[in-house]
């Protein structure tokens, strides 16, 4: 058996989109004894064989080396979106936060981290064919959560360097949806005012196609059962993670019933970057300019090594998550709480 396998796992970011689907199933495993959870706030919902613990990332304070000590793995996927107007307040939790995770996996002897990178680590690359695990990790550094992944990577080729008795994993999935994260993710994207039930066909007449926004999907259950095969593999280094098909204007306007129609860049830009300016949209227009440059990737490590297969398609995904909008799909955790406005 791996390292993995029998024993306690810590979870970081718990009770998250990511957090929650991952507490889930390796508290589905029989091969995994417990779960600690940590998050800033304890949640009501306990799956079993699993506790929890409230810790901020961005508190010196922290004692993550006593919540550590004598777990099998560690996966890290505390992360903050926002503010999206203050680079050093999410560079404080993200960054320095994940810094005191990797030192303190360390210092707690945690045979194995598996870390919570991304597609927006990726430098820019191509949308007209993918790219494997050895496309260059430097982010697009205009957008603050590219530049913190990116920085993430450079740290961990240190840390990797510096403990190679410790296995280390990094994933980089693809943008992830369910229906539990649909308020969620409306919040953090849309702003916590965009009514849900806004996302239906027919009050879509139309959809704007901007040139270069081609994406890849993951539904977050596939992800984390991505995350719990490595935690229970001897795998080791990074692994692409998304589903088929690519998407596009042309994909969302057959889901939708709706029209793609072509916007200038530069006009899709000045609109969000106006609504940024004045509070109204919580996405920046830096990390529009970092998804239209984003590389699409190809996921045969991932199947090789780990055994992976995604079971939604895409499309399946955004359904899923579209119907999540309209009925306010949630979690019983703080940052997944489901509510179709406010």
């Amino acid at each position: 058996m791996s390292s993995g396998t029998g024993k306690r796992i810590v979870v970081t970011g718990a009770t998250g989109n990511v957090g929650t689907s991952v507490v889930r199933l390796l508290a589905e495993d029989p091969e995994v004894t417990s779960v600690l959870g940590l998050a800033r706030r304890i949640p009501d919902w306990s799956p079993p064989k699993t506790d929890w613990a409230a810790v901020d990332l961005a508190s010196e304070e922290s004692d993550l080396v006593e919540r550590f000590t004598g777990a099998a793995a560690v996966v890290h996927l505390a992360w903050a979106f926002q503010p999206t107007h203050d680079p050093a307040a999410t560079w404080r939790t993200n960054v320095l936060g994940s810094m005191r995770v990797f030192e303190a996996v360390a210092t707690a002897g945690v045979p194995a981290l598996v870390h919570a990178s991304s597609v927006g680590a990726y430098s820019p690359g191509p949308k007209d064919r993918t790219v494997d695990e050895s496309w260059p990790t430097h982010g697009w550094p205009d957008a603050a959560y590219c530049r913190e992944k990116a920085y993430l990577e450079r740290a961990l080729d240190t840390f990797e360097r510096d403990h190679p008795e410790i296995r280390l994993v990094r994933m980089r999935p693809a943008f992830l949806f369910k229906w539990e994260s649909a308020s969620e993710q409306r919040r953090i994207f849309g702003g916590r005012f965009l009514p849900g039930p806004l996302a239906r066909p027919e009050v879509l007449p139309f959809l704007p196609d901007i040139p270069g926004l081609r994406v890849q999907a993951l539904h977050t259950d596939d992800a984390a059962n991505a995350y719990r095969l490595a935690v229970r593999s001897d795998a080791r280094g990074p692994f692409n993670l998304a589903a088929e098909a690519t998407v596009d204007a042309r994909l969302l306007g057959e889901m939708l019933g709706a029209r793609p129609v072509r916007v200038p860049r530069g006009a899709a830009r000045s609109a969000i970057a106006a609504a940024w300016g004045l509070h109204l949209l919580p996405a920046s227009p830096h990390l529009f300019d970092a998804v239209l440059r984003l590389p699409l990737m190809d996921c045969a490590r991932a199947r090789t090594e780990l055994g992976w297969r995604p079971e939604h398609t895409a499309t399946e995904v955004l359904e899923e998550f579209l119907e999540g909008l309209q009925q306010g799909g949630g979690e019983r955790t703080a940052p997944m709480r489901g509510r179709k406005v406010g």
